[in-house]
């Protein structure tokens, strides 16, 4: 029997997911809570095989939190839970240790199968995102393949992308702001990208995150 935890801001979405799972005799759902708080305190007392977390919670974010869970329960398998398709947060959640990624509204096939999928340690993620991951990442080999960039705008574009300011990549790399401002300039020109969550986004697709 895999032991299950849910927690989700939504209550519409916690009903969906029990009454998909509540006829499972190979599933069996230990508690559902909305937020960050109660989370915590639920899983100090009962440890679940996995975790069906979603991203935005009310009181934390889930990027974070899935981080801080494994560190205190690196047993635990957790799958995302979100209405996000974008490449960057399955990323995100995959790089903090999360096991699956599945997006809202799924049916109760795939949703079995993540389950057991990651119960069994593997990762599982979702046939539309693996679609939206493969032809991201298509497009960043040709990125890469057409419009090269120098190793200090790969140094600079690694860290936009970790949320530094000009300032601060200016301090790290011993250069002045105004050379910084001058690389980003480069950046936003070689790469048709007009805004720091572009050029974020970019990094990642390039693996350089």
């Amino acid at each position: 029997m895999i032991t299950i935890g849910i927690v989700d801001d939504h209550s519409l979405i916690i009903n969906g997911l029990l009454k998909m799972l509540q006829n499972e005799p190979a599933c069996q759902v230990l508690f559902t809570v909305q937020d960050g708080v109660d989370l915590l305190q639920k899983l100090s007392e009962q440890l679940p095989d996995v975790l069906l977390l979603d991203i935005e919670l009310p009181d934390t974010n889930g990027i974070d939190l899935c981080k801080k869970l494994l560190i205190l329960y690196p047993k635990l398998a957790v799958i995302a839970l979100t209405n996000h398709d974008d490449v960057v947060y399955v990323r995100k959640m995959m790089r903090n240790g999360a096991m699956g990624y599945l997006l809202k509204g799924t049916e109760k096939e795939p949703l079995l199968q993540a389950i057991e999928t990651v119960a069994a340690g593997e990762q599982y993620i979702d046939r539309q995102i693996e679609q939206n991951i493969l032809q991201q990442s298509i497009h960043g080999r040709k990125a890469t393949a057409y419009v090269k960039l120098t190793n200090r705008e790969l140094e600079i574009l690694a860290l936009i992308a970790n949320e530094y300011s000009n300032q601060e990549i200016a301090d790290k790399l011993f250069l002045s702001v105004r050379t910084v401002e001058s690389h980003r300039h480069s950046l936003n020109q070689k790469l048709n990208i007009k805004t720091t969550a572009g050029l974020v986004k970019e990094a990642y697709l390039r693996g350089l995150v």
